[in-house]
């Protein structure tokens, strides 16, 4: 009769030590090096930390450097590759992306919808050597960048304003993001935005920073992705934006076609208006 409990346990303490190992990751990820606030972070201790630590060091999943601390392992590295490589979206993709950022000299972005939020799958850098912010993997309000206003074009506009007071809840008492604009002012914009297939983002998700958004649909016709082109306020004026968005618009209607969109005459890839 003993054996079921045993079993039960057994299965337990697996589970809590795969969470564990997965939690060391993403704090390492994040940038926490040291056994010591691993050990905080996770509620454990340092003697249980530091042997989960030297544990996923054997296996690969993280590399240890005297005196810096522990860093993401080449078993990550090799992973990650491989889960690029197995999402068509980011294979098909990535050559629109390198041609942008070499025919406008600026970074490019990948990106979807998840939740309330965009995520970042793929980025180029520009030739301008400015350093976004952004990183591949990165989470960013859909309402306030330029990818996730460009994802948001085919909602109604009642998910529109849900969005909008998400991402200006998120600003609150933030002096490092500049405010959002008036929903009125917002929502004229997105009206004009959706009716010529693209949007501006005039540094409303980073003070300094202007981008051009053009969605991207699949088989179905529905917003499956959008690209960016972001690049510094001194190298992105208004009339510059304006002058990209047909450069970014091929690029994104030759992806929507590779995922099987069909570009019927007169159509765009902006939805009529609902």
């Amino acid at each position: 009769m003993m054996s079921k409990p045993q079993t039960i346990s057994a299965h337990a303490t697996g589970t809590q030590t795969l969470l564990r190992g997965l939690a060391v990751l993403e704090l390492v990820a994040e940038g926490v090096a040291d056994v010591k606030t691993i050990a905080a972070r996770l509620g454990t201790a340092r003697s249980t930390t530091h042997r989960l630590l030297g544990s996923l060091v054997q296996q690969g999943y993280l590399h240890h450097t005297p005196y810096r601390g522990y860093l993401l392992g080449p078993k990550l590295m090799l992973l990650g590759s491989r889960a690029q490589d197995q999402r068509p979206l980011v294979t098909l993709a990535r050559p629109h992306l390198e041609t942008l950022a070499q025919q406008t000299g600026d970074t490019v972005h990948l990106g979807v919808i998840d939740g309330e939020q965009v995520l970042y799958l793929d980025k180029v850098s520009g030739l301008k050597g400015l350093e976004m912010r952004s990183r591949v993997g990165q989470h960013m309000p859909l309402a306030s960048t330029g990818v996730g206003k460009a994802l948001m074009l085919s909602m109604d506009e009642t998910r529109w304003e849900l969005l909008y007071l998400g991402a200006a809840q998120l600003r609150v008492g933030r002096s490092d993001k500049p405010p959002m604009r008036p929903w009125d002012d917002y929502l004229a914009e997105m009206r004009a935005y959706r009716t010529q297939g693209a949007v501006l983002d005039l540094e409303e998700n980073e003070l300094g920073i202007r981008c051009v958004g053009v969605p991207v649909r699949d088989i179905s016709g529905e917003v499956v992705a959008a690209i960016s082109v972001a690049s510094a306020v001194p190298y992105m004026s208004e009339d510059r934006m304006h002058r990209i968005v047909p450069v970014v618009r091929r690029h994104a209607q030759a992806l929507s076609q590779a995922l099987g969109w069909r570009d019927e005459p007169g159509s765009t890839l902006a939805p009529a208006t609902p």
